[in-house]
């Protein structure tokens, strides 16, 4: 189980307790150079920033392993062509807990358009000056929501809760999201109308820098991007750009594009080396959390117990439904 974390290791233990496996816990992150540390295993269990490029898997596959256990949803980090060659199962966590993701991307809505995290280091240091902390009412307004799946239907209905007009964007209509009164348009409307864009599909070759220089010529001036789903939907650079311009007004994100060398670690004693990322966090107007998004305790047993289910049916010689093709 490469790249364990504590809040993920106490749940992973608990869950085992009904399914028996031998899991060994590494800190470290899959690449090449970690691959030895898979000798004997019959699977390994791999998070979003593990490396599972060909070469990877051919020398897991040359060691032993026959299983590849993702304890996430997505899996844009695995060349799923080189799996199939090596005869490689390839299992997710499709579902964990949307509510976490969708909540986190409300939250995250939330704070920015109300300077919360500012207004709460500016408190603690006895300012109670309100000058740069005025939102704006969710109320009437236009929210895009791109990515009608698990996560984002509720990203949706909970933003047609607080009164906004909700317009999406999905190559499947989600019927219940139509009756409620959620209008599924094209990505054109979705960029020239909406007020707050929150992108919550996943990342593939037509999603890759989904939000362009182009795309954000065209968008509503002053709204706000939202990015739960995974970093690499949106051009950073651009983005820079947009925000410089003011076209775009703000940008929340959980992901980012180049996360892998940065988050799930502590580096608040290190120069971060990263200058696109450096040049994200002086603008006042930008508010990132670390890929949070997913954690809460409901999420972290649900992908344990799913993750362990997973291998026990492959164990059991069983077609596993979660098996990404």
């Amino acid at each position: 189980m490469y790249s364990t974390k504590p809040y993920e290791s106490a749940a992973f233990r608990r869950a085992n307790e009904d399914f028996g496996h031998e899991i060994v816990e590494l800190e470290e992150r899959l690449r090449l150079a970690t691959v030895p540390l898979a000798d004997g295993a019959q699977a390994v269990c791999v998070f979003v920033n593990d490396v599972l490029d060909e070469p990877v898997l051919t020398a897991l596959a040359a060691s032993g392993v026959r299983h590849v256990a993702l304890r996430c949803a997505g899996f844009n980090n695995v060349d799923l062509a080189a799996a199939a060659r090596l005869g490689l199962d390839v299992v997710r966590v499709p579902a964990y807990s949307p509510n976490a993701v969708a909540e986190h991307t409300i939250a995250l809505i939330l704070a920015l358009n109300r300077s919360i995290h500012k207004a709460y280091n500016r408190v603690r240091d006895g300012n109670f000056a309100l000058d740069g902390l005025v939102g704006f009412d969710l109320a009437g307004k236009t929210v895009g929501v791109v990515g009608t799946g698990k996560i984002g239907a509720i990203v949706a209905r909970l933003a047609w809760h607080f009164r906004c007009e909700v317009i999406a964007h999905d190559p499947v209509v989600d019927q219940p999201l139509a009756a409620l009164g959620v209008r599924y348009v094209g990505l054109d409307e979705i960029w020239e109308r909406s007020h707050v864009v929150t992108l919550n599909c996943p990342l593939t070759a037509e999603t890759h820098h989904l939000v362009s220089s182009s795309v954000i010529t065209r968008m509503r001036p002053g709204a706000m991007l939202v990015n739960t789903g995974r970093g690499a939907l949106i051009d950073t650079l651009a983005v820079i750009d947009g925000l410089k311009t003011g076209q775009i007004g703000s940008l929340a994100l959980d992901v980012y594009e180049e996360e892998a060398d940065l988050f799930f670690e502590d580096r608040s004693g290190e120069i971060i080396g990263d200058d696109v990322f450096a040049r994200l966090l002086t603008f006042p107007n930008v508010l990132i959390t670390a890929h949070q998004a997913f954690l809460t305790r409901e999420a972290l047993e649900a992908i344990a117990v799913t993750t362990l289910d997973n291998l026990a049916v492959l164990a059991a010689g069983e077609p596993c439904p979660n098996r990404v093709e």
